[in-house]
């Protein structure tokens, strides 16, 4: 047994609550190491009756690791317990807080779980689970209303710099809601429109003004209202890690400099300001334009807490997606959450976080974030091709054995953003690669999260070239892509294993990836083949239904037949794979 690789803490992931009833407690092993795991466990008072026993079940298996999990439960919510594990030569040790030990652990030595508090349950956001992400860049999106163009507003589809604009807005977003919601659309994340000098509006001047090239409060609470009656939700986006350097506040220190009442809602360095060579922190160490907030400060929390319930208040919005929001305290995002959530309990957040991100998501923070490790996956295994099947596996059980499974369900599993080469131009145009990469989107846990034009082939280099204006032509649009995505968006909604079922990987060999999504009324197997040339899969059943194509298929001679650069999705028996 290598001891070396076992690892427990009474901490999340490793134990938290599913619910007020439900305690769920996970190990790592290494790899193919243990024969078989056991949990011992009882109420942490109760010195009388004996500990119950019961068998723990791998849920996540990397190369390196093992995982097991179980989930138990006992009446007064107080939990003691410890493991049992067999390794392949039948060797039994137990693992408790003193660490590994070959006779069984007196009871004072075991794992305690105190108790079961209903405050440190974590709230799922079950209609964002059941969800469909659909990112617009307002001004690129579509002009519904040419009366509040910008002065030198670009001829729509021109060439993209980093300074132009093109006259998109919130009316535009009403005029196409009924697009999104016949696209399958159930969610909507704008990047900023609040009032800014530039084209993406992330150096914001006033977090209480609607940019006027977009509209105003008024036309931001029709563009929610039609959302809303479309069954889309609404998400903000909230530059909270830094202002403009038109703020305000940042004006008044430019202004009084140390004699300033708002010099501590920034880190300057010394006076005067410089903006030509910036002696203050800044969004990624050198953009004047964005001076850093100092959110340890109460008159600074104060400022943006009051923003962020006033446009839930104002316009009834669903939620704030959170820019560059690892670099702002934890304990701004803690109060952030209590605020937002006592005004709509049910409100979404998300972070922008581009790498592991357990300590924010622990359920006092944020609900979700944009899952971009999911992306670098794709690119590697589709576009890229540098990886094998066995190695996107690997990443994959990795990343989920991060969070738990609430929170794997809620990330927003993303190809592609306005931070990104469009995925269609990193896979050299090749719309087959694509559409592997969004059947996995689609079929793996979390949500699907579509990049405005996505879905009509748009392509794009890097920023600013991946935020060209929407192709409304339907001439121009790629009709194959986009009825793929209606089609997955209605079966996502349709198949609820999609969402809530664990995924059991079945093959990771030779570029083919299959995996089942099984619940207790779906088992619906995915095999994805990211191969040019066709071949064959074992498998364990004789029939199925395609439920992509919608026809029963019939297996000949229990191998499945996969076309070059395809895929399948298929229900199958719950007795089958």
């Amino acid at each position: 047994m290598n001891k070396h690789a076992i690892y427990h803490i009474t901490d999340v992931p490793y134990v938290y609550g599913k619910d007020t009833e439900i305690l769920v407690i996970r190990i790592r092993t290494a790899s193919k190491d243990i024969k078989s795991c056991k949990i011992h466990y009882k109420d942490r008072y109760d010195w009388e009756n004996d500990f119950i026993v019961k068998e723990m079940k791998e849920s996540i298996e990397t190369d390196l690791f093992d995982f097991y999990e179980i989930e138990i439960n006992v009446e007064e919510k107080r939990y003691r317990y410890f493991f049992e594990l067999e390794d392949n030569q039948g060797n039994v040790f137990y693992v408790n807080e003193r660490g590994i030990v070959k006779n069984k652990p007196l009871e004072p030595n075991a794992y305690q779980y105190p108790y079961l508090c209903l405050g440190d349950v974590y709230n799922e956001v079950n209609w964002a689970q059941e969800g469909i992400v659909y990112q617009i860049f307002p001004d690129r999106f579509y002009n519904g209303d040419i009366s509040n163009d910008p002065k030198g507003a670009e001829s729509w589809g021109g060439k993209v710099t980093p300074s132009n604009m093109f006259g998109g807005d919130l009316q535009g977003i009403i005029d196409k809601a009924q697009y999104l919601k016949e696209l399958g659309i159930t969610m909507i994340y704008l990047t900023p429109i609040f009032l800014s000098t530039s084209n993406h509006k992330y150096n914001t001047k006033d977090y209480y003004e609607i940019d006027p090239f977009f509209g105003d409060v008024k036309k931001a609470k029709e563009m929610v209202l039609a959302c809303h009656n479309a069954g889309i939700r609404v998400i903000f986006d909230g530059v909270f890690n830094h202002s403009g350097h038109d703020f305000f506040a940042f004006q008044d220190v430019i202004e009084k400099g140390e004699e300033s009442k708002y010099k501590d809602w920034y880190f300057i360095q010394d006076y005067p300001v410089n903006l030509d060579k910036p002696n203050y922190i800044t969004f990624a160490n050198d953009v004047y334009t964005m001076p850093k907030l100092n959110t340890k400060n109460p008159e600074v929390q104060k400022y943006l807490l009051d923003v962020a319930e006033f446009w839930i208040k104002e316009v009834g919005i669903d939620g704030w997606r959170l820019d560059v929001c690892d670099e702002v305290d934890h304990s701004f995002w803690r109060a952030f959450r209590n605020r937002v959530k006592s005004v709509k309990e049910d409100s979404f957040i998300i972070g922008e976080i581009m790498h592991e991100a357990a300590s924010f998501l622990r359920g006092e923070q944020l609900d979700s974030i944009m899952n971009y490790p999911f992306r670098e996956m794709c690119l590697d295994f589709f576009a890229r091709r540098s990886i094998s099947a066995g190695e996107l596996n690997n990443i994959l059980e990795i990343n989920r054995s991060l969070y738990t499974h609430s929170i794997n369900r809620q990330v927003l599993n993303l190809i592609d953003s306005h931070d990104t080469p469009r995925f269609l131009t990193e896979c050299g145009g090749n719309i087959n690669r694509m559409k592997l990469a969004i059947v996995l989107q689609y079929t793996y846990i979390g949500i699907p999260y579509i990049y405005y034009g996505d879905e009509v082939g748009m392509e794009g280099s890097k920023d600013p070239d991946c935020r060209r204006c929407m192709i409304w032509k339907e001439e121009d649009q790629n009709k194959e892509l986009l009825n793929m995505y209606k089609k997955l968006n209605s079966l996502r909604k349709e198949y609820k294993a999609l969402t809530y079922a664990p995924y059991k990987n079945l093959f990771k060999e030779d570029n083919i990836l299959a995996f089942v999504r099984e619940s207790d009324d779906e088992k619906i197997f995915i095999a994805i083949n990211n191969n040019d040339k066709s071949t064959k899969l074992k498998v364990d059943f004789n029939e199925a239904f395609d439920i992509y194509n919608n026809i029963n298929i019939n297996i000949e001679e229990g191998f499945l037949h996969l076309e070059p650069m395809s895929f399948k999705i298929l229900m199958c028996h719950n007795d089958s794979v």
